[in-house]
């Protein structure tokens, strides 16, 4: 009989949307001393699920995608059931959680920390990403989850630094000096750069001092637990040239996606000005089918970037918005069908 699962050390990675998680973690992964074996959860606002097509499937690497919600409370009861099967499945050394970019990581520690869970997982120092660029929004400075995500974080990691002026890093160094509990550590991580050694040498989280779980994420967690569970989609496939279109909206934000056929291609150069022409507040990422091969595409704070990627298995684009600005989902269909190229 295996023995019982004890003290499995648990890495939150929290930030706001478009602050860099996945990236930053696929640079932890690549740093994963080969005798060990890791869990990934992925939880994404959106509906589609995206990120998980950063990471190609290893036997060393166990990734689990959580899309379509918070994890911290509309997804919390499917996220307790999901790390139940997954510790007793693939039993990992190292467990790495990515929430949202809108979670609240004072739920999500909560929920690490309950019956079933607690004596599992150890969860360690809270990771929070924070590009330099978005302090210069005075939106984001008063916004409760991204202000809490970095009041509760032990260390932070500063993103898209080569995006940022020297100014902006220095500011965003002074403005994290100030919060309280202090920071252990407070790194420059461009193009999401960090060393593994931040991880294998973090303490035990603390109780998370006097920061509460925050109101709105207490009501949606409550709205949850009163409706049938399901994480994302219905499990419909998208048919050649029939794409299925996914919709949510919840903590002020909405999203909005489809999938599409693995064999509908689209015109990289008709799909990227199409996107570009979207609302630059909007963040957009999507793994798409194009006339260049497959390509992940992510936009965030107005920047675009493309890779490569191993995924196959459809074509995937989302975008999320604060409630009231995303474009009209019927219009935009058509205009994203007449990037296809006809086969």
């Amino acid at each position: 009989m295996p023995a019982p699962l004890s003290a499995i050390p648990v890495h939150l990675i929290t930030g706001f949307l478009g602050s860099g998680k996945s990236s930053l973690i696929r640079r932890l992964i690549e740093q994963k001393p080969a005798d060990e074996r890791w869990a990934v959860v992925i939880n994404e606002f959106g509906r589609v699920g995206i990120d998980q097509a950063m990471f190609e499937a290893r036997e060393d690497l166990v990734v689990k995608g959580l899309p379509g919600g918070c994890l911290c409370c509309q997804l919390a009861f499917v996220l307790q059931a999901s790390l139940v099967n997954l510790l007793h499945r693939h039993r990992p050394d190292r467990l790495i959680i990515e929430p949202s970019g809108l979670g609240h990581p004072a739920g999500l520690i909560e929920v690490l920390r309950g019956e079933g869970l607690g004596e599992a997982l150890a969860v360690r120092d809270v990771i929070a990403l924070l590009d330099p660029r978005r302090l210069d929004d005075p939106r984001a400075r008063a916004h409760e989850t991204f202000r809490d995500q970095l009041v509760m974080a032990d260390g932070v990691a500063l993103t898209m630094t080569d995006l940022a002026t020297p100014a902006q890093v220095q500011a965003a160094k002074a403005w994290l000096g100030e919060l309280w509990p202090r920071k252990y550590w407070i790194r420059e991580a461009p193009h999401g750069e960090l060393p593994l050694s931040l991880l294998q040498d973090a303490r035990r989280h603390d109780d998370g001092g006097d920061v509460p779980a925050s109101a709105i994420h207490r009501v949606a967690r409550e709205g949850a637990s009163l409706l049938p569970q399901e994480a994302a989609s219905d499990g419909r496939d998208p048919g050649p040239g029939r794409p299925i279109r996914e919709a949510g909206a919840s903590l002020g934000h909405a999203s909005l996606g489809w999938r599409w056929h693995a064999g509908d291609v689209f015109d990289l150069d008709r799909l990227a000005a199409r996107l570009g022409e979207l609302p630059a507040g909007l963040r957009v990422k999507g793994v798409l089918h194009t006339t260049e091969g497959w390509r992940l595409y992510n936009r965030a704070e107005g920047v675009v970037s493309l890779g490569d990627t191993a995924w196959r298995r459809d074509s995937r684009l989302e975008l999320i918005g604060e409630a009231g600005e995303l474009p009209d989902a019927e219009r935009l269909e058509r205009s994203l069908a007449g990037c296809l190229i006809d086969r």
